[in-house]
């Protein structure tokens, strides 16, 4: 299920972990099956490692927003 960036800042911070936890272990899957046979579609491999990447920045975007919101209140208060 290719997600695009749009469609994944639309999750919740629980669905997005649950995203990466699927693409990474169905790419796992892939690179386990390629090194026996050879795949239907072996772009698919590379579609994966682009969606978990493309997952992976949002999260760390949202970690990084969070932070910063943290910073920017305890300035506030202080």
């Amino acid at each position: 299920m290719a997600l695009d960036p749009r469609e994944i800042r639309d999750l919740t911070k629980e669905e997005v972990a649950e995203e990466i936890a699927r693409a990474t272990e169905e790419l796992a899957r892939l690179r386990y099956r390629s090194a026996f046979e050879e795949l239907e579609n072996p772009s698919l491999l590379r579609t994966l490692r682009r969606e978990i990447a493309r997952l992976k920045t949002i999260q760390h975007e949202r970690a990084a927003e969070a932070a910063l919101a943290g910073t920017v209140e305890e300035n506030a208060d202080g």
